[in-house]
């Protein structure tokens, strides 16, 4: 299972890069970020479309696709790992994708195997990429048994 995250922006050194640092230095999955950027002043509508197209173009083909969004459905850590362990055993591939700041289009959703959220509360798409890479992390230690991840 090749877990891949696409998103929205560059990352730049700081606080939110050093916590994924952190985490996915842990993460024994193949894993990779694939970030997009559109440098062109654009209306937010058009610049949503661009964004959603180049996600679009970024995910891989046959991966199970997955988009981040404050109106998904909510898991438990417990669930997600299921979720990742069924996948993992099916040997399918992963691809979580992260809008920017606008979030993302219709067309990520809409194409998408389950759409996800980390609560009600809109967070920073920076945060999301934080929070997002601990969650693998940990349902990668929930999978494996290990002590990580205490209810």
């Amino acid at each position: 299972m090749r877990v891949t995250i696409c998103t929205v922006g560059r990352l730049k050194a700081g606080p939110e890069r050093d916590l994924i640092d952190r985490y996915r230095k842990r993460i024994q999955w193949p894993f990779e970020f694939l970030e997009v950027e559109e440098r062109r002043k654009l209306s937010a509508a058009e610049l949503q479309l661009r964004e959603s197209n180049l996600l679009i173009s970024a995910t891989p083909a046959e991966a199970v696709r997955i988009a981040m969004d404050e109106r998904g459905k909510t898991l438990s850590s417990e669930s997600f790992a299921e979720k990742l362990g069924e996948w993992r055993d099916q040997g399918r591939d992963i691809a979580f994708i992260i809008g920017g700041a606008g979030g993302l289009a219709p067309e990520n959703k809409v194409g998408a195997d389950l759409v996800l959220s980390f609560g009600a509360a809109t967070w920073p798409h920076m945060l999301v990429r934080v929070m997002l890479v601990e969650q693998i992390y940990r349902a990668q230690e929930i999978l494996a048994g290990n002590p990580y991840h205490r209810a």
